[in-house]
């Protein structure tokens, strides 16, 4: 039976309750915005207030906070279904989290979690809004690290929106939401979050999903957010029940990822769409597909596409560990440290062999190592029509150096005698004492340093090196391919790609390496056109079996 004075049919009331006014101003049910006074408390009770008249009524409300420093101390604010908080915009209402006052307590400024809360399919939360406002965690400090120190820390949510927000310094996850059916995460900025993870612990992203609440659909898009500098991920979606069906419906659109561990990472959707996004500057990849989550599940069946995947320390795009099928389509990948396209072990999952990665219609060029490298074994693999150009930067000798024309900075060694040519040690690792800093570019005479983590002020492992004390640099590897097969290559097609090196000096020794550990078996490696590498089109130094190999140009002119 309805509840009196509701319809039937939507089972709201056509007047809201007494008391509880849809738009609420927050300055008049007691928050201050003073940035002295604990707002927690009232923010706490307003938000139990109208979440209870919203159980009664089924009318959704609104706290609006003007312009204002709101100070929320030692406790987090359990939310609640139909209670929205909407500010003045990013700058002018802040929500300053802290918890001197109880260094146990992780103080989120929202939370509603299954561990905690109940929070479930049947408990879950509806038609909440959180929109125009910021969020500043970099008050909240603890002895260990506790995942649930975020900015906002929600699971089961339907109908959401996280709308133009700006969160930054939280000690974990800045928006760490898990299990969202029917929500749009839009324009939301996460900077420097993470500060208390070490690299090892859950979370420490910008923004992380956890997925798999709602069975085989879960219908999310993150759409024009930028994550910066962040300890982990910058984007993250994480399976959450091991053996639990992988959500299909997520997408991520027009996002910037930079200065990140991962820019994007798929830790275990089926069928993630990733289109339009910029994933630059990242210590480890920029796109991420691995089993590395909690519930040691990657990825699979999902599309990267018409993205800009540049500068990232190591590689550009890295895949571990998923059975396939994933599709990398018309990107462009270029002058990351390592690889341009990286097939390897990644995570906690056995070596299975990946099925039906498609790579396709892309743009390889400036990458240090090779541009397409498979180290992990692949079945009816397609790469087809790509541009490869230009790749193996990292062409310069091992190099050691001391004395006075030494120095070193938290971020750079500078060595006045040496002639290196242009990045040909990115993506190095140098070395001084026992002290070592990765290589994110060079000049003639300047190393320039990654971060040690996201957002530190050094790049060496230990303290900064004094001037004049002797580096060392490795040398290049001697071969540094366009395509090369460093694992078994089964049933693949390679068609009508365009592999070569136009740039003075060559620095692409080879269109194709089948290397003394690889083998390409049964594979069509068919109308490709591999002239004007540097040594030659193809290196085998395990021979093809079975399978096509006709009408490459550059190759059969060698035969």
């Amino acid at each position: 039976m309805a509840h009196p004075g509701m319809t039937v049919a939507s089972g709201i009331r056509p007047h809201p309750v007494a008391g509880a006014p849809l738009l609420c101003d927050a300055r008049e049910h007691g928050l201050t915005g003073d940035g002295v006074t604990n707002d927690q408390p009232a923010l706490a009770a307003l938000v139990d207030l109208l979440g209870d008249a919203y159980e009664a009524d089924g009318r959704a409300r609104v706290i609006h906070c003007p312009p204002g420093v709101y100070s929320i101390r030692d406790a987090g604010t359990v939310w609640r279904s139909g209670v929205s908080l909407v500010g003045a915009g990013p700058g002018a209402t802040r929500f300053v989290l802290s918890n001197a006052g109880n260094r146990a307590e992780p103080v989120p400024l929202a939370f509603h979690t299954a561990q905690l809360h109940g929070a479930g399919r049947d408990r879950h939360l509806a038609n909440c809004t959180f929109a125009d406002f910021e969020i500043d965690g970099s008050q909240v400090a603890s002895a260990e690290y506790h995942p649930l120190a975020k900015g906002l820390g929600l699971q089961y949510v339907v109908r959401g929106v996280f709308r133009n927000l700006y969160i930054h310094h939280t000690a974990a996850t800045g928006l760490g939401c898990d299990f969202l059916q029917d929500c749009v995460i839009d324009r939301v900025l996460v900077v420097g979050c993470g500060r208390l993870d070490n690299g090892t612990e859950m979370g420490g992203a910008g923004i992380g999903v956890g997925i798999g609440g709602w069975g085989s659909i879960e219908r999310l898009a993150i759409v024009n957010c930028s994550a910066v500098g962040n300890a982990t991920n910058g984007i993250f979606l994480e399976l959450q029940e091991a053996g639990g069906l992988r959500p299909r419906g997520i997408k991520v659109i027009g996002c910037h990822t930079q200065g990140n561990r991962f820019g994007i990472s798929d830790w275990g959707a089926n069928g993630l769409i990733v289109t339009a996004c910029t994933m630059t500057g990242n210590l480890e990849a920029g796109f991420h597909v691995s089993a590395k989550g909690t519930t040691h599940t990657a990825g699979r069946g999902g599309i990267l596409t018409d993205c800009v995947i540049d500068g990232n320390l190591r590689d550009g795009i890295s895949i571990g560990n998923t059975p396939g099928p994933y599709t990398i389509r018309g990107n462009r990948v270029s002058g990351n440290g390592r690889h341009g396209y990286h097939q390897r072990s990644l995570g906690a999952a056995g070596q299975e062999v990946a099925e039906e990665i498609v790579i396709e219609s892309n743009d390889f060029y400036g990458n240090s190592g090779d541009a397409i490298r498979f180290d992990r074994p692949v079945r009816d693999a397609i790469v087809m029509d790509n541009r490869i150009r230009n790749n193996g930067r990292q062409v310069a000798p091992a190099m050691t150096g001391h004395g006075d024309s030494v120095r070193y900075s938290e971020k750079s060694v500078v060595d006045r005698t040496a002639t290196w040519p242009n990045d040909g040690h990115r993506g190095k690792v140098v070395r001084v004492g026992r002290a070592i800093a990765v290589v994110a570019a060079n000049d003639a005479d300047t190393l320039t340093l990654a971060p040690i983590r996201p957002g530190a002020f050094t790049a060496w492992s230990g303290d900064t090196p004094k001037p004049g004390t002797p580096y060392e640099l490795p040398s290049a590897p001697p071969v540094r391919a366009g395509i090369t097969v460093n694992a078994e290559l089964t049933a693949a097609t390679v068609r009508g790609n365009r592999i070569w090196d136009n740039r003075e000096p060559a620095t692409q020794t080879h269109g194709i390496w089948i290397t003394d550990q690889g083998c390409c078996a049964d594979c069509r490696v068919v109308d490709n056109d591999l002239a004007g590498n540097l040594d030659a089109a193809v290196r085998a130094d395990t021979p093809p079996v079975g399978g096509r190999w006709e009408r490459n140009y550059g190759h059969d002119d060698e035969g």
